[in-house]
């Protein structure tokens, strides 16, 4: 058995004989030349290259493997030109791509934490009453004056008469004193005549008595002229001192007169002035708008009692702004007046401009309710927040804007032209 297997695996099978007896002697013999060929060769090299039976050092490893890529690569432009050129102009296209990008996005600063603003209040009257007519709806645009509710007037017009009737009753009594003024003026003046005449009687009484105690002390005259001279001396002047008080009392009552229409005219600018507040609050039923803009939470209904500060309706004005929160890292090139291209969110395909009206002087937190406090704890640096004010130069008056809505602002600011700009104007 054992022999038979190392038969087997020593002499050729029979097939194996067949495709050797098979194979030409000619063919067999170049076989067996062409390893004897490269042996020779081999020596040959061996021969002439000493070096090369010693093995390469890691340095020229290295060096010829960047000999090798470059090949490769001059060997892959060779091969495929068309492709390489192609990859050049995009790598290139790219490259300048990038180039225009930052250098005109260097121009402008943009965020979108940005919102309209306005200063909305709520209307709401002065006065109470039953309203009796809401002439406006939600959302209307109303002008400056348009009435927006009416309060029952009826009990302000009844005051407002009732005022009026006061101060015509003070304008006449300002006149009745004005009238006992010039009566009592002319019983002064005719008190005046009286102290004349009687200053006039009396120095007539005193040359009189004069000359009859003369001629009595001489003997022409008698004792009784005398006497009866100096009588009637002593009545007129008893009657001039009369006169002179009764002009006096004339004089004084000429006073209380001018008193009494002083008191008179106090009355009667009283009275004006409840006038004047009957006239105000008859006004105040009616609450209108003091300015242009639009009727907004409209909650006034006829039949319902208003109370002095009740809420009837909310108001924004037509002037409105945005309120842009820069972070505090983009406002070091940033002035006012510098131009703003605004992008509504509500409106994407409208494009407003304006331009910076004014910027914070401090950041947003810093004016809130509660202000943050980094003098306790441990301290995050956070880039802040500033608000900026940007007006609209033409605000579009076909569509709704109003507070809260959401604004992307770009503002530019380097006013020189970028390379973008520069292309497109010689394009």
């Amino acid at each position: 058995m054992l022999q038979d297997n190392v038969l087997e695996r020593d002499e050729p099978t029979f097939r194996e004989r067949e495709s050797v007896e098979a194979v030409p002697a000619s063919a067999r013999e170049a076989d067996l030349q062409s390893p004897a060929r490269e042996a020779t060769s081999r020596d040959s090299s061996q021969q002439e290259s000493p070096v090369a039976k010693r093995p390469a050092s890691p340095v020229e490893v290295e060096e010829g493997q960047p000999r090798q890529t470059q090949q490769s690569q001059k060997n892959f432009l060779r091969r495929r030109p068309v492709v390489s050129a192609i990859g050049a102009a995009l790598l290139a296209a790219v490259l300048g791509g990038g180039y225009l990008y930052v250098d005109n996005a260097g121009h402008f600063k943009s965020t979108d934490d940005a919102f309209i603003a306005a200063r909305q209040s709520t209307l709401a009257p002065k006065v109470s009453g039953y309203i009796t007519a809401v002439p406006v709806t939600d959302n209307e645009h109303v002008d400056a004056g348009h009435v927006i509710a009416r309060i029952d007037d009826r009990d302000y017009r009844t005051a407002l008469n009732q005022a009026e009737a006061q101060v015509a009753a003070a304008q006449a009594s300002i006149e009745n004193i004005d009238a006992q003024l010039d009566v009592q003026q002319a019983q002064i003046n005719a008190n005046q005549a009286q102290v004349d005449q009687a200053q006039a009687t009396l120095v007539f009484a005193q040359q009189q008595a004069e000359r009859y105690q003369h001629l009595e002390q001489t003997g022409y005259g008698t004792v009784q002229n005398s006497e009866q001279y100096t009588s009637q001396l002593h009545q007129q002047q008893a009657a001039l001192q009369s006169a002179q008080a009764t002009l006096n009392l004339a004089q004084r009552q000429l006073g209380a007169l001018k008193a009494q229409r002083k008191s008179a005219v106090a009355s009667l600018a009283q009275a004006q002035a409840q006038d004047d507040q009957a006239k105000l609050n008859l006004s105040y039923t009616t609450v209108t708008a003091a300015q242009p803009g639009r009727v907004v939470n409209l909650g006034a209904a006829v039949g319902q009692f208003a109370q002095p500060g009740t809420n009837l309706s909310m108001f924004v004005p037509d002037e409105v702004w945005v309120t842009a929160n820069f972070k505090e890292i983009q406002l070091d090139r940033m002035r006012p007046g510098e131009p703003v291209t605004l992008k509504i969110d509500a409106y994407p395909g409208r494009v407003i401009h304006g331009r910076v009206d004014s910027v914070q002087p401090g950041s947003g937190t810093a004016f809130s309710l509660l202000p943050a406090q980094n003098a306790t704890g441990n301290y995050v640096k956070i880039v802040q927040r500033v608000p900026v004010k940007i007006v609209m130069d033409h605000p579009p008056a076909d569509v709704a804007i109003g507070p809260g809505m959401s604004v992307v602002p770009t503002v530019r600011v380097d006013l020189t032209p970028s390379l973008v700009e520069r292309l497109e104007r010689f394009l």
